[in-house]
This record gives structure tokens, sequence and C-alpha cells, in this order.
């Protein structure tokens, strides 16, 4: 294992490589950090591959100055910084739709795309009415709330899933994505600490699929929001290479929640495709 920095414009990425081979690149969820893949990671080094995990600017040990920047650069510059070619993808929340914009924009660097509980730039789906009055909510307590008041409706939304008893998955899951979540917040909040300007894709992804040609598996957790599931069944849809598959009894953090699955699904996925 080697834990290491990779400068890239304006910041400084903590990185996890581990072991050799064909490489995965793991886009964490934004109410958690790259240590959220720890459960996941053992599963693919025992297939034989190098996986590689890293903090998005601003969060866990990464960090960035009040710059603008793109984390699709970012995903390249890691995967440069390592002598990486060309890599699989898979992205968790946001970390999946910045994997599927990398994937746009970069589509030579990237061997096979895995995205998981991700939305999609320019494609909307309407909330139920139930999942507009969460996301009030949720806006209201990012607002005014107190960070713990936030950390326990985002673990109630999306380890718990939507309308989910909260003894549903393990205590100590639930725990590990609080104090997560937590950190993440306080970092949002701290003055002190910058979280720099994300550079969109333009156009932004959902007019750009057909420039998506690798093979792709869209995850979506029966148990999460609706429009996960959607936006699943619209790339599988709308890309040639693309199949959705709806994961039951799961929500929003697969990887941690039944990483034995996850990791098969993602091996069925690339074993055809290696060595790369």
């Amino acid at each position: 294992m080697s834990e290491r920095f990779v400068d890239v414009p304006g910041g400084r990425l903590a990185v996890h490589d581990f072991g050799s081979g064909s490489a995965i690149i793991l886009l964490h969820a934004s109410i958690v950090d790259a240590w959220a893949w720890e459960p996941l990671t053992p599963y693919l080094l025992d297939a034989g591959y190098r996986v590689v995990a890293f903090d998005r600017r601003g969060s866990g040990a990464s960090v960035t100055e009040d710059v603008a920047f793109s984390n699709r650069a970012d995903v390249i510059a890691t995967l440069d910084a390592l002598g990486i070619g060309r890599a699989c993808l898979v992205g968790n929340s946001i970390g999946g739709m910045v994997a599927i914009d990398t994937a746009i924009e970069f589509p030579e660097r990237i061997v096979a795309l895995v995205a998981i509980g991700a939305g999609l730039a320019g494609y909307w789906v309407d909330p139920t009415p139930e999942e507009a009055a969460l996301y009030e909510e949720m806006d209201r307590l990012e607002g005014h709330g107190e960070p713990e008041e936030v950390a326990d409706l985002d673990v109630r939304t999306w380890v718990d899933g939507l309308g989910q008893p909260n003894d549903r998955v393990p205590a100590e899951i639930r725990e590990l994505v609080r104090e997560m979540d937590l950190e993440a917040i306080r970092a949002r909040r701290d003055p002190s600490r910058p979280m720099g300007r994300p550079i969109p894709l333009d156009p932004p992804a959902g007019r750009q699929l057909a420039r998506l040609s690798m093979p792709i598996l869209a995850i979506a957790g029966a148990l999460d929001a609706s429009d996960v599931a959607a936006v699943a069944r619209h790339l599988e849809e709308q890309v040639p290479t693309a199949r959705a598959l709806i994961m039951p009894d799961v929500a929003h953090l697969i990887g941690l929640e039944a990483p034995e699955a996850l990791a098969r699904a993602i091996l069925d996925l690339v074993e055809p495709l290696a060595p790369w």
C-alpha cells in the first residue's frame, strides 16, 4: 500500500494506492471520503487489480486554494502521477457524476465506467413529493442547522434509505458515515479552509452521451432516491454500451452496505477487458 499526495494546480490530493495490475480508480460520495471504499478494496485486490482511491479537493485530507478547478482534470492528473495510462472509473454519487464527466472529456483514458447512485448533469428527474420535502429540509439545515442535525438527516436519507428504519444497516456503518459527514460539513463551514470552485463540464454530460463508447455499468440501490434508478435506466437507453443494474435491499452507499456484491458486479464488467 502507498499513501501519498499528488500536486494539482492550486491543490493537493491525498491518494491511496494499493496493489498492482490494471487500475481501478474509486471516486467517493460527498458525505464520505476515500476511506469509505475500504470494505470494497480487498475484493478487487484479490482479483488482481490495482486500486486507487483519493479524496476529492476539499474532502478528507485533500486541500485546495480558492481557485477554479476541474475535478475531471484532477482524475487525469492522478493517473499521470501514478503512471497509469488507462483505468476503469468507479464513482459513487457525486463521484459517479465526476466519473461520467471524465469519461466524456477524456474517453481515451477510460477503459470502463461504473456509476453508482449517480446523477447526470443536464438530465433532470422530478422528485417525488416526499423527496421534494426532504430535500427542502436538507437545504434548510445546510443553511441554518447544526452540523450534527445535517449529518443525522444525511445518514437517515443516504445510509438507511428513504423511509427505511434506522436499524436496517449495522450501527457501525451509520456511525462511520456520520463521522465522515461531520468532518465534511465542518470543512465546508470553516472560513479558513477554501473549497475551490469546480468547473462544470460544458455542455453537460446529459447532452454528450454519444461520446461514451466504453463498457458502462450504471448501478442504483432499490432503496435510494428515485432519480438514481431513472439515471441508470436513461444511460442504458441512450448509450449502447451501458447496462443498468438495480440492486435490491441497498440504498446510496452500496460500497459500504454490500461490498462483496458490488465487487462482483464491477469484476463482471472489467474481467473481459483485462489486462489494459
